[in-house]
């Protein structure tokens, strides 16, 4: 490297520099300042010319070239260096982002660059400290219409969940929502969930399929692979989900067994059996038929089922004489364990469980397990807010019944535990006003998993109309939209402006207050104080030795 003095003018730019995003007028204007003022602090980094001229490239520096040249300098101090493998793409790239960040679209483009002169993804996230993720969520901007990528680029970026929704649609699907949801002069800012709310397919994922590759060539089905998946995990999914279910029934079709249907399921994804059909949840004997069926997923699922045996016809084979004796004799012979021998052992069984759950080690997702079980027992009822009726374990049982295989052994499956969790959550939590309501509880886990980004527009006028005038005007903040006199006509300008967006008001939001929590948490604990009393008081446990002045006098001594 060697420093000369050129004519700013005399300079060539790079094509292939990494900041193609035009920087703002301010940032011009105080560059400029600050070179008419002290001149240039860093000198630009060129380059001899490999294209066959004598001159010389700008490798770094553009904006100090313009603004010198803006600022009427005749001449500057450069850096000559030599020409890079790749033409000095990594060095430039590092260069930017450590003066000003480039913007996460220039920012792809740069990785673009370096990895089509051979650069890979690990060693790129090396050099620029980077995370491979964050690597790889750039180059899903390779998949986004320009014009998206236009606004983006302005810094307005969706996040990546979003980003993977929107880069995983089509360039026409994107060009038909982006008419709907792109930036106006009146509100500038895109809403990006609504552009992926709107661009959402349902993902059929590989490792549910049953089928094998000949069926998947046979529907059409192609493969996409989820680049923000776990690295042990088969993550290939398809949006095509006619064809992934279609290829689904067929492989049923040709693995049905012997005494086996292709069953329908019901809106909650419960699996519809034959009339009179009882389900067989242990080990299936020879003569109990299956049913096949898909569940929510996609996934093929087996059930095993027993039918009623027919009643024999009256007058035959009736037991007479010494039989009929000796099968009285058998009917009253006594039980191995009788019924209070049996309370019993449900008694013992009751506090081996109780201290085993409190002493014994558990791991994780058997804990996770067993609480769906509890669940599903039978001493359990919930006021379902799903469809507002009420129903006991078995609703709830429907879900567990998936984490035991053929042999009715538990399973600890983690994407079954998930599913079957998020479906017994789903069931038992509710926020609506009537008898399913779950309370407090319910908004603290909408705040936890993030519900407030599934609230559907409530900008409308069905809505509104519910706000009373200080609630509506109060809605008119960070809004073009001024109060009208009338309440109306400020409601009515509301709706036309959230016709685009989405509007949620600060109530609607789940967080609950926190003097709420705090005097939820209060009354529960005290609760649990009255509870050790009642036990205490109660008669129940009291020590039955029929002596009650000494029992009382006991009592009084531990008071004292």
């Amino acid at each position: 490297m060697h420093l000369i003095k050129v004519d700013p003018r005399a300079l060539k730019e790079n094509p292939d520099r990494m900041r193609q995003t035009k920087s703002t007028p301010q940032a011009d204007a105080l560059l400029l300042a600050t070179i008419k003022a002290v001149g240039i602090v860093q000198p630009p980094v060129i380059t001899p010319d490999t294209g066959g001229g004598n001159g010389y490239v700008i490798n770094a520096g553009h904006r100090r070239v313009k603004q010198a040249i803006a600022a009427g300098l005749e001449e500057i101090d450069v850096i000559v260096d030599e020409v890079a493998n790749d033409n000095g793409a990594m060095r430039s790239m590092i260069e930017n982002i450590a003066r000003e960040a480039l913007n996460p679209v220039d920012q792809w483009r740069a990785i673009e660059r370096l990895v089509a002169l051979g650069w890979t993804e690990e060693a790129i996230g090396v050099a620029l400290t980077l995370p491979v993720r964050q690597i790889r969520k750039l180059r899903l901007l390779a998949n986004v219409l320009p014009v998206m990528l236009d606004h983006m680029a302005k810094g307005d970026m969706p996040d990546e969940r979003q980003l993977r929704t929107i880069a995983s649609a089509s360039l026409e699907e994107q060009k038909e929502v982006w008419k709907k949801h792109k930036p106006s002069k009146a509100d500038p800012q895109v809403s990006w969930w609504s552009v992926a709310q709107a661009l959402t397919k349902a993902r059929m994922y590989a490792r549910h399929a049953s089928f094998g590759d000949d069926l998947a060539q046979a529907y059409g089905i192609q493969w996409v692979e989820d680049l923000f998946a776990p690295a042990d995990e088969d993550s290939r999914y398809t949006t095509d989900v006619e064809a992934f279910l279609g290829a689904q029934q067929e492989w049923m079709a040709n693995n049905l067994p012997k005494k086996g249907i292709i069953a329908e399921t019901t809106n909650w994804g419960e699996v519809k059996l034959p009339p009179k059909a009882e389900r067989v949840y242990g080990k299936p004997s020879k003569s109990d038929c299956t049913a096949m069926y898909l569940d929510r997923d996609g996934r093929v699922q087996s059930v095993h089922y027993r039918m009623p045996v027919a009643k024999k016809p009256k007058g035959k084979d009736v037991v007479t004489g010494d039989d009929s004796a000796d099968a009285s004799a058998v009917s009253k012979t006594r039980p191995d364990v009788t019924r209070k021998g049996v309370e019993m052992i449900g008694d013992f069984r009751t506090d081996a469980l109780q201290e085993a759950l409190a002493r014994a080690p558990i791991e994780d997702d058997t804990l996770m397990a067993l609480l769906i079980l509890a669940f599903a027992g039978q001493n359990v009822s919930v006021d379902s807010g799903s469809d507002g009726t009420r129903y006991g374990n078995r609703r709830i049982a429907r879900h567990a019944t998936a984490l035991f295989d053929q042999d009715g052994k538990l399973v600890l499956d983690m994407d079954m535990l998930r599913v079957a969790a998020r479906s017994t959550l789903a069931d038992v939590l509710s926020c609506r006003e009537n008898r399913t309501d779950s309370g407090i509880v319910a908004r603290i886990a909408g705040d936890v998993v993030g519900a407030d980004n599934f609230l559907p527009n409530m900008g409308t006028d069905d809505f509104l109309s519910c706000l009373s005038r200080a609630a509506l005007e109060g809605s008119c903040k960070d809004t073009p939209v001024l109060p009208r006199q009338k309440v109306k006509d400020t409601r009515a300008a509301l709706v036309e402006h959230f016709k685009e967006g989405r509007f949620m008001p600060a109530a609607a939001l789940f967080a609950p207050d926190k003097a709420a929590v705090s005097s939820w948490l209060a009354k529960n604990a005290v609760a649990a104080d009255d509870e050790a009393d009642d036990q205490l008081e109660d008669p129940e446990v009291a020590d039955d030795d029929g002596d009650d002045a000494s029992d009382a006098e006991a009592f009084s001594e531990a008071a004292e």
